[in-house]
C-alpha cells in the first residue's frame, strides 16, 4: 500500500502506511524470524525511501541501518536469496551516508554493493548487468565526492560499456541509462580537463534522448532539457559561444512546458538552465529572448 500511495504523490500517507506495516511485521518477525523477517526488512527499506523522500533524513538513515542488518544477516544464511536485497539496501545507507557528509563511509558501503553485483553479475549475468551498471553508476559518485577523479572516471566508463551492451540488444530498455551514463560522463571529464572528450560524450547523449524523446515526449524531454544545459556547457569551456547560446537555449525552451505546470518540481533546474542561458547571451553578446523568460519568471516561486 505504501508504494501505491507513494506512486500517487501521496507520500504522507505512504509513510503513516508503511510505519504501520513495520510495527505488524516487527510483532510477527518476533514470533517467527524466518516468516517474516524478509518482509520485515523489505518495509524497513520502504519507510527509510518515504522518511528521506520527506526530508527526515536521520530517521531514514536508522531505518535503513536497521534494514541492513537485517538483510546481512538473511544474506549470510540463504546469500543466492538476499545478496540482491541486501545490495540495494547498502545502496540507499551509501546515498543517505552521502547526505550527511560522510564521503568515505558511503565510499566503502558503495564499495561492499559492487563487490556483490559482480559476484551476482558472474553467476547471472542478464539478470544482474543492469544491478552492475547502476552500481558502477553511483561508485563514481561517490569517488568522486573524495576527489578520486580519475578512478570515478574509470567506474563510469564501466557502467557504459556494460549498457551499451545492454542497449545494443534491448534498445527501448537500457538506452535511457546509457543516456544517464553518457551525460555523467561528460561532467567527470570536464572536470579533468577532457573537454573535447567530454563534449563528445555529451553530443551521444543528445542523440540518444532526441530519440527517445520523440518517440514518448513527456517521459523523456526534462532528460533531453538536462543533456542541453550540459551540451551548453560543454561547448562554453571550448569557447564555441554561439554553439553553447543555442544548446541553452533549447535547453529553456524545452523544459519551459514542464516547468509551467509542476513548478515546483522542476524550479531548481529551470533556474539554473535560466542563469547559464543568460551567461551564454552574455557571453555571445545577445539579449536574452523576453517572450520566453517572460512567463518563466512569473511562475518562479
Amino acid at each position: 500500500l505504501g508504494n501505491r500511495l507513494s506512486a500517487l504523490g501521496r507520500r504522507e500517507e505512504a509513510l503513516i502506511a508503511t510505519h504501520e506495516a513495520v510495527t505488524i511485521q516487527r510483532e510477527l518477525a518476533h514470533s517467527n524470524p524466518d516468516a517474516f523477517l524478509p518482509g520485515l526488512a523489505r518495509n524497513l527499506n520502504d519507510l527509510a525511501v518515504f522518511l528521506a523522500h520527506l526530508g527526515q533524513r536521520e530517521e531514514a538513515l536508522e531505518v535503513i541501518q536497521e534494514a541492513v542488518a537485517i538483510r546481512r544477516h538473511l544474506a549470510r544464511l540463504y546469500p543466492e536469496n538476499f545478496l540482491p536485497a541486501l545490495a540495494v539496501s547498502l545502496n540507499n545507507l551509501a546515498v543517505y551516508l552521502s547526505d550527511f557528509g560522510r564521503q568515505e563511509e558511503a565510499l566503502e558501503i558503495t564499495q561492499e554493493v559492487i563487490t556483490i553485483r559482480l559476484q551476482l553479475a558472474q553467476a547471472y549475468p542478464e539478470r544482474f548487468l543492469p544491478a552492475l551498471a547502476l552500481g558502477l553508476n553511483n561508485l563514481a559518485t561517490r569517488l568522486s565526492e573524495v576527489g578520486r577523479r580519475e578512478e570515478a572516471l574509470e567506474a563510469i566508463q564501466e557502467a557504459i560499456d556494460i549498457r551499451r551492451q545492454l542497449a545494443q540488444a534491448y534498445p527501448e530498455k537500457f538506452l535511457p541509462a546509457l543516456a544517464l551514463s553518457l551525460n555523467n560522463l561528460a561532467t567527470r571529464l570536464s572536470k579533468i580537463g577532457r573537454r573535447e572528450e567530454a563534449l563528445a560524450a555529451i553530443q551521444e547523449a543528445v542523440s540518444i534522448r532526441r530519440g527517445l524523446a520523440q518517440a514518448a515526449p513527456q517521459a523523456f524531454l526534462p532528460d533531453l532539457a538536462r543533456s542541453l544545459n550540459n551540451l551548453g556547457n560543454r561547448f562554453s569551456d571550448l569557447g564555441r559561444r554561439e554553439e553553447a547560446l543555442a544548446a541553452h537555449e533549447e535547453a529553456v525552451r524545452t523544459l519551459a512546458p514542464f516547468f509551467l505546470r509542476l513548478s515546483a518540481v522542476f524550479a531548481d533546474q529551470m533556474e539554473t538552465m535560466v542563469r547559464n542561458y543568460r551567461d551564454a547571451c552574455q557571453a555571445a553578446g545577445r539579449e536574452p529572448d523576453g517572450e520566453l523568460l517572460a512567463p518563466l519568471r512569473r511562475r518562479s516561486p
